[in-house]
């Protein structure tokens, strides 16, 4: 099989990491990530409940294949996302009702 071109990419509040690498047509995400060594520099990062994206659509949501089945494609950038801290609605309701509270 070919090699295809892929990246690798997860971010903290301080540092971002983009890793390209070179994997056999067929891999899949999951396996991409690992190959990666990703996990050696982060191990926080947790791919049974992480959630891993390409180009911004998430795997295994919305009709996607998960990230064990997707099939990487030349050029495909997987993104490993960390939870959210705040739910962003909360915080939006919490800062608009701030605002009300001080004009009023």
């Amino acid at each position: 099989m070919a090699d295809i071109g892929v990246e690798v990419v997860y971010a903290l509040p301080e540092r971002q990491v983009v890793i390209a690498l070179r994997v056999c047509q067929g891999s899949t995400a999951r396996e991409v990530i690992v190959q990666s060594g990703i996990l050696n520099d982060f191990p926080a990062i947790d791919l049974d409940s992480s959630s891993i994206g390409v180009f911004s659509q998430i795997l295994g949501a919305g009709g996607i294949e998960s990230a064990s089945t997707y099939r990487v494609r030349e050029f495909d950038r997987l993104e490993i996302y960390r939870p959210l801290i705040a739910d962003p609605k909360e915080v939006r309701r919490r800062r608009a009702k701030a605002t009300q509270t001080t004009q009023s």
